[in-house]
């Protein structure tokens, strides 16, 4: 990920002071221009819609906004608006045709000014290396944000945007969206009432970036592992290819990258430990209350690339005892890299294709999906044994209801109560942070040590990949040094 202006714990500090104080400009005449004096969101009266806005619309923001269809959908932006995916093509025509009414941008920025009184909230569906900025923004003018996950490229990325969430009052959430389901919420009884047991291990597996099809054959999804960049074509003439770059490197078109393999690339992307981790590790990380590992190691890796992240790779973590819970070691596995098979489980069934095992002195409950949909110990016998004598506990926590995280946010915005969004910052940002760790320990190839407090590695080379880089003239105070 190296770019002519990489920025440490000092420059990132001092940069989001001056994006604060450049962010008063004429066309925002009501923005602060102190960092100190935050500019608090619109209050809703009853019965009103939230006035929603959505950067980046024809992939995974397609469904995020059309989960907004009974709020006032007001703006919708993306940086191609006639993509060549006729999946992604279809969802913005759709879009279009839903919110009539909407306004049609490509400039996140362009739009969050002309529209800073018309706008309530915004979600942010981009590829991961513009997650931040749309966020950022739309945070320091009082906006509630919903962004997709990974919430941030880097640690700190994400703990800026914790930062001025806490300054500014905003309602906040992330979208991995098992985190409002039943079955994370169901691990969480069974672990606080006993039933796992001590636990000291968790086993974490995808086969992404591949998956399979319906006739059971392997297929990509989009590809890691490659050696060189892309041939240079020529941009669409539909395509706002600078928007697309944002604060990456100047780098050519090409077809293989957009509109949908980006998350390969360690420019764009965050790979499938960047892409997954946030679904799959979501269980054990709230359940077990892993807050921040002490090492992160690579223990295995297949097609290392300067450019793009490994066709499979295995990273181990390592998190201390927490007050009474003990120490645990959590093994993720992406690229078809299996554990062992487990001996509880039972002779005719297969580990799925992506899962993960929370082992307890106990029982080990295992799941075979991305999301914690279906959570159960294994082997089913011991879980009919603990259903049927009555050894599961009672339901005691809350339900998101229809487990949806979308009306979960808007019920906080309407509240103005930022805690009632499950996976809000307070949560995701050091969940983020977690995941960002285990990039890192890919990028790196080693072993390293986390110091939290000081946000610090062991290894230089990790410590620059903290914080974040950025093309000339995409920084905050560039930005908003455009659209005066």
């Amino acid at each position: 990920m190296s770019q002519s202006n990489q920025l440490n714990r000092r420059d990132f500090i001092t940069f989001s002071a001056m994006a604060a104080a450049m962010l008063g400009v004429s066309g925002c005449a009501s923005f602060p221009k102190d960092a100190n004096s935050p500019r608090k969101p619109r209050p809703i009266a009853p019965g009103a819609k939230i006035r929603v806005a959505q950067v980046g619309c024809g992939g995974k923001g397609f469904s995020d906004i059309m989960a907004h269809r009974d709020e006032e959908v007001v703006a919708l932006c993306d940086v191609d608006w006639d993509s060549s995916s006729k999946r992604i093509s279809n969802n913005l025509k759709k879009l279009k045709e839903t919110f009539p009414k909407a306004k049609i941008y490509a400039d996140f920025r362009k739009m969050l000014i002309e529209m800073d009184d018309q706008i309530d909230a915004v979600g942010v569906a981009t590829p991961d290396h513009m997650h931040f900025l749309p966020a950022y923004m739309a945070i320091m003018m009082g906006k509630h944000v919903y962004v997709q996950k990974p919430l941030t490229q880097t640690v700190g990325e994400a703990r800026e945007l914790l930062r001025l969430a806490r300054l500014n009052g905003v309602c906040t959430q992330m979208g991995n969206q098992g985190h409002a389901g039943e079955g994370i919420r169901l691990v969480r009884e069974w672990f606080q009432a006993g039933v796992l047991g001590e636990v000291r291990e968790v086993q974490i597996w995808t086969n992404r970036s591949a998956i399979t099809g319906p006739d059971g054959k392997e297929q990509v999804v989009w590809p890691q592992g490659m050696a060189e960049w892309p041939a240079a074509e020529a941009v669409p003439a539909t395509l706002s290819h600078d928007l697309f770059l944002g604060r990456s490197q100047n780098r050519t078109f090409s077809s293989a990258i957009h509109p949908f393999n980006w998350r390969g690339y360690q420019d764009y992307g965050c790979g499938a430990l960047g892409d997954m981790a946030c679904h799959l590790m979501d269980a054990a990380y709230w359940n077990l209350e892993l807050g921040a590992p002490t090492s992160v190691e690579l223990k295995k890796i297949t097609k290392k690339s300067s450019i793009a992240f490994p066709k499979s790779a295995v990273v181990e973590y390592q998190f201390p005892a927490r007050g009474k819970l003990p120490p645990v070691k959590l093994t993720w596995g992406e690229g078809g890299e299996k554990p062992s098979r487990p001996k509880q489980l039972e002779e005719t069934r297969q580990l799925a294709k992506g899962g993960q095992l929370i082992i307890g002195s106990k029982g080990t409950v295992y799941d075979g999906n991305d999301y914690c949909n279906s959570p159960r110990f294994i082997p089913e016998s011991f879980h009919k044994e603990l259903v049927e004598g009555g050894k599961l506990p009672p339901k005691t926590l809350p339900r998101v209801p229809e487990n949806n995280p979308h009306k979960e946010w808007t019920t906080a915005i309407r509240a103005n109560n930022p805690a009632a969004a499950g996976s809000n910052f307070e949560y995701s940002v050091p969940f983020t942070e977690m995941v960002c760790l285990g990039t890192m320990a890919i990028l790196v190839g080693k072993k390293f040590t986390w110091d939290s407090a000081a946000m610090k590695t062991s290894l230089p080379e990790a410590d620059k990949l903290l914080y974040p880089t950025y093309r000339q003239g995409w920084s905050m105070p560039d930005i908003a040094a455009k659209i005066v």
